[in-house]
Parts: C-alpha cells; structure tokens; sequence
C-alpha cells in the first residue's frame, strides 16, 4: 500500500484509490480493470456482470429494513487519461501510478493522477464493500453499517476518449430510474446538466520534397504550459502550444524556414501544453531567424505571465537524417489555417452566471509520412451554436484545403430542477454543513448526457470531491475534501424514500 494514503480518511476510499492506480487503466486499455472489479464483486458475494465493451454493473442488497426504498445507480468511470510530462519515462499500459503527498493534496509522479474518475471507482468499491469485508480496516461504526436501499454500481468504460460505454449501454443493463454520477470535480457543488460536443479533425496531403541546400535543421518548442482539460479551464486563458508555436513558425517563416514536422498536444479534450516543429532555415539568415523567435518568445511570455509564468518558447540547431520538407504551398496553407483557428470561449451563457456556453479547443497536430493531421474539438450547451461553431471550424479547415472529417459527438444534458434526487442532495447537504448546495451545468461532456439519452426517464445529479488539473499532469485531489463527498454521498442514501 503506497505510504502517501497513510492516515488518510475515509480508510476504505483510499485504501481502494491506492490499489487501482497500481492497475493500468488508459482509455481503451480497461481490461485488468474489469477483471479487478469484477473479482471484487466475486469476493464480496455480489452479483456482477459485463457487457461485451467491458463495462461492469454490479448490485449490492438494501441494508435491513430499506428493502422497499428505491434503487439508486452510483456511477463513474474506470478509465483515466495517460498525459505526463515529457522528460517522465512511463508505459501507461504497463505501470502503475506513483502517489505523491503534498500537504493537503495527493498527485502523481511526474503523470496523471486518474482522480479522473478514479475517485469514484474507489468511492463506489468503499461502499460495495462496507459491511462485507473480512480483513482488518479501521473501519468507524457507522461506514461498517451503512443504511441504504438497493444498489447498483455502474462501472463504464472509455469515457475520456469516446464516451464508448456510455454510448453502448443496452436499454435493460440498468434497473435503476436514479442515478448519481460521481465525475464532477468541486465539492460543494451538484451538476445538474452538462454541454454537448464534437470533434473536427483535418488532413493535409505534405507534399514533401527534398530540403535547400545551404540550410541548418532546427527544432522550434513550446513547452512549460498548463493545459488541462479543454472543458472545465478552457475559460482559464491558458496558453495553447499549437497556437504559439504556430507563432513562433509564422515569425520563422519570414526568413525562409521550411518546415519538416509539427507535433503538439495529444488528447482531444485536453489544452495542449507542449509543441515542436522541425525546420530548415537558410544559412544566410540564421541568425535573424533566431533572434525573431526569441522576440517572438518574450511577447508570449509577456501575454501570459499572468497565467502561464513557466511558459518557454526555445530554438536550436539539431542534427537530422531525412531532410524533407512540406511543400511550401502547403506550408503556407497549415500555417494560416492555424493562424486563423478559433480557439477558447466562444460565448457565455445569459442565463447561467459564470458557465461557459460554447467553445473549440485546437488539440492535436501531428505528422506522419504522407500527410499532417490535427484534431480540434467543439463543445457547447446549445445545440444550434455548437453546429455554428463546427461549421466555422470545418469551413476553417476547407478555405485552408484540408479534409475534413467529424465524428459522431456526444449530446448535452439538459438541467431539470424539479429532480428529485436533487431536492433529496440539496436538502441533504444544507443540513450536513449549514449552507445550501451550488447548483451548476458544467461546461464538459458528462456521461449523464448520453446515459439519459440511452435510459430515457432516468432522474440525475453529478458531484464529486475537489480535483484540479485533470488530464494533465498536474492533476491533484484535494484530500479534506474527499471526507465531506463521502459523508455527502451516505447521507444522501440514507435520505432517499
């Protein structure tokens, strides 16, 4: 057990924290943890199944005297997203989470911590759990005897790069009509909606030829960034490395630099933190070439002191093997379609103090042999201004003689303050802690969007601990905060009639 969940409380949440982060579990690579929960269930004596995607349900019996009280479904997902930082040597497919403790925050090493959504995994096996574990945990009285009625545990798969088992629930997997989602990341608050979205992804032909002669190779990069994830600090004015580095390209190019490669970001739903081009600059302007993106370098740094400080835009010569360069028709083509990408908030809601409405996310540009790609994502809670914005960014792409393609997207979740379940949590919290609930949409995609889409009639909330930085890796969990979710979330089952 990793000594930085020492001491901490709720014992059984992170006694079960620690043992998933030593489980790979990236996006699409679940498999270990299937098989985990579903032997824990097997241990437990609960009833467990799998869909073929690898999503797991498993259902726990009303404690005494609740058997007739509704049943209620706690879900979360079991993925995590795989971002470290660039000098951290880690197979997310092979090795476990390092646990850091600082103060009142738990990190990782150097990687995502997989708080997102691991959390609620944890969360939901502490209370699978309570009252039928037999080994010796320091449990109190009351975690040992839990009141609830009939429970369901939903486990899905893929949720960061697909929303796939979501997407694939069958109509009957649950018999629950309530459901409490476990992936939202500010205590004190209960979401009750969530925005809509879709990704917008672009191919140009490179058209690559070989590079002038009399030139120096060079490699152009932008790192230090925060990113984070392209929902919840997209209103954070954060620095795109895409962006930037385009940029610095831009100023580059002035001076003759042809360019080799660019690769930047990873993850669609996440800001990108890091970007690096590969270049020829001519010999004769060398140094001009250098000195305008040093320029360049402290007008970024400049820009986003204020929320970027470790921002560091570098270039330097660089020995290379194959010399090709884009055609520089195509160049030109990348360098203003990028130049001309909208990314950020795009609109606030009217209606909703402080939620963002709509906004795109240029996330990830890579080179390959034949071609460079990069993805972009749009999200909004309206679905006629995220079709806008997806046709600005699609025709974007067109004008700058990419191809385009979309994918499917995921649909929003629509807020119903009537919700019962919801009059049940505010209630619940206002009594706990003396002070009424914060009740927000949140500007991310939700599971609840597609699951109330897949289960019609289902009433929802979503809440969670603390967590800051997801999908990057500077993700934390705020340790104090995790004891009022948990004594939150018990009461609210032992509040449901």
């Amino acid at each position: 057990m990793s000594h930085a969940i020492e001491g901490l409380q709720p014992q059984l949440v992170w006694k079960y924290f620690a043992e998933i982060s030593a489980i790979p579990r990236p996006s699409k690579h679940e498999e270990r943890m299937t098989k985990y929960l579903l032997d824990t269930a097997k241990k437990l004596g609960l009833s467990a199944t799998s869909d073929k995607f690898g999503n797991v349900l498993v259902k726990k019996p009303a404690s005494p005297g609740r058997e007739n009280i509704r049943m209620i479904c706690l879900q979360g997902h079991m993925d995590m997203v795989p971002e470290k930082n660039k000098d951290k040597v880690h197979d997310f497919t092979k090795d476990p989470i390092e646990l850091v403790r600082k103060g009142n925050v738990l990190m990782a090493n150097g990687t995502t911590l997989g708080a997102d959504n691991g959390i609620a995994v944890a969360t939901n096996l502490a209370i699978m759990s309570a009252g039928l574990l037999y080994e010796v945990v320091d449990l109190s009285e009351e975690d040992k005897s839990l009141e609830h009625g009939p429970l369901e545990f939903l486990f899905t798969v893929d949720e960061e790069t697909g929303l796939t088992g979501a997407s694939n629930l069958s109509a009957g997997f649950l018999e629950s009509k309530t459901l409490m989602n476990l992936d939202s990341e500010e205590e004190g608050s209960i979401y009750v909606g969530c925005s809509g979205g879709r990704d917008t992804n672009a191919t140009w032909k490179a058209d690559f030829e070989k590079a002038p002669a009399q030139t120096i190779a060079a490699v152009i990069r932008v790192a230090g960034l925060k990113g984070g994830h392209s929902g919840l600090e997209i209103d954070k004015g954060r620095g795109n490395a895409i962006k930037i580095l385009n940029r610095a390209l831009l100023a580059a190019s002035e001076f003759g630099a042809r360019l080799s490669s660019i690769e930047g970001g990873n993850k669609r739903n996440a800001i990108p933190r890091e970007a690096e081009a590969v270049v020829f600059i001519p010999k004769k302007k060398w140094k001009v070439a250098v000195e305008a993106v040093m320029r360049f370098a402290i007008t970024a740094h400049t820009e986003l002191a204020g929320v970027d400080p470790d921002l560091n835009v570098t270039i330097e010569e660089m020995k290379v093997k194959n010399r090709k360069v884009v055609k520089k028709s195509v160049q030109k083509k990348i360098l203003q379609t990028i130049s001309a990408l909208p990314h950020g908030v795009m609109k606030m809601s009217a209606d909703i103090p402080g939620l963002v409405e709509t906004s795109t996310n240029v996330a990830v540009i890579q080179t390959e042999k034949k071609s460079i790609l990069m993805g972009t994502s749009q999200r909004s809670s309206v679905d006629s201004e995220k079709a806008e914005i997806i046709h600005t960014v699609a025709s974007i792409f067109e004008l700058g003689g990419a191809k385009v393609a979309g994918t499917d997207g995921y649909p929003g979740w629509k807020p119903n303050l009537d919700s019962e379940i919801l009059k049940v949590a505010r209630s619940t919290y206002k009594s706990l802690y003396g002070k009424e609930p914060e009740v927000k949409a949140i500007h991310a995609g939700l599971e609840c969007g597609i699951i109330g889409e897949r289960l019609s009639g289902m009433d929802m909330i979503s809440f969670g601990p603390t967590l800051e930085g997801v999908h990057s890796p500077d993700e934390k969990i705020h340790i104090d905060t995790v004891e009022k979710f948990w004594n939150f979330l018990l009461a609210i089952l032992k509040n449901v009639h």
